[in-house]
């Protein structure tokens, strides 16, 4: 529950230090926040599966600047199967909100989130061998709907960039391309639960985050997120095209 006597700056400082993502904010976002005077948040979704352990809310936290501009912050709470302890992660908007939804909960649940980004449907598949090529090959060219959104789009690419762990990920020269990047779009261009030749189930999403340069020109990063670890943990790997980000996943879901 909120505390109606809570100044907001302590509401600031207790949403962020309780979220497990607060560095991936953009800067000059933080920066902004520092400034604010006054605070309401209101809660936008809530999902409560008792029987499976699996629990999940989205609250949006608006905020007043000093400037006389107001910021938003989307929160999301949950607790998977298996946890004692809720969870908390917090975006800059709805997109990255439904995102993350779908990371954690499956494509269906992200429609839950307002506006949210469209999805495609998730697909099972089983561990044959023989279905890896057709599973994570991309199926032919096919244009894209891409709206672009001048939002901070540099600071972006920068923490795409960031959190990759792979070591083959694109390195400084195009770091400086995308350091004059001005808008950009997310789209998640596959997804997929698959079954690892030890017999754990994992998950893999591909998404294109695509972005207008200074001289009109446009660059894309994909981004791999799976939980085909040793641990099942989460993890990052970005790459500079759609080949190198696929043929990841298909490596990944035979040695898994």
């Amino acid at each position: 529950m909120s505390d109606p006597y809570e100044t907001t700056e302590a509401h600031l400082d207790r949403l962020l230090g309780r979220a497990l993502n607060s560095f991936d904010l953009p800067d000059r976002l933080v920066e902004r926040l520092g400034t604010a005077l006054a605070h309401s948040s209101s809660l936008c979704t809530t999902h409560h599966n008792p029987a499976a352990g699996v629990w999940r809310e989205t609250r949006r936290h608006t905020y007043l600047l000093a400037d006389g501009g107001s910021v938003s912050l989307w929160e999301l709470s949950y607790r998977l199967e298996g946890d004692r302890a809720v969870r908390h992660e917090v975006f800059a908007g709805r997109a990255e909100t439904c995102l993350a939804v779908a990371r954690l909960f499956g494509e269906a649940a992200a429609g839950a989130v307002p506006d949210p980004l469209p999805l495609p449907d998730e697909e099972e598949h089983d561990d044959d061998p023989a279905v890896f090529g057709s599973l994570f090959a991309a199926q032919g060219p096919s244009a894209r709907h891409r709206e672009y959104v001048v939002e901070e789009s540099a600071d972006h690419a920068r923490r795409v960039l960031r959190r990759a762990e792979n070591p083959d990920r694109p390195g400084e020269e195009v770091a400086a391309l995308l350091r004059s990047a001005y808008a950009h779009h997310i789209t998640q261009a596959f997804g997929t639960r698959q079954f690892l030749p030890n017999g754990r189930g994992a998950g893999f999403h591909l998404y294109e985050h695509a972005f207008v340069l200074l001289d009109g020109t446009e660059l894309s990063l994909w981004e791999v997120e799976h939980t085909a670890t040793p641990d099942g943990r989460h993890m990052c790997e970005v790459y500079e095209n759609e080949a190198a980000a696929r043929g990841a996943m298909e490596l990944r879901a035979r040695v898994g």
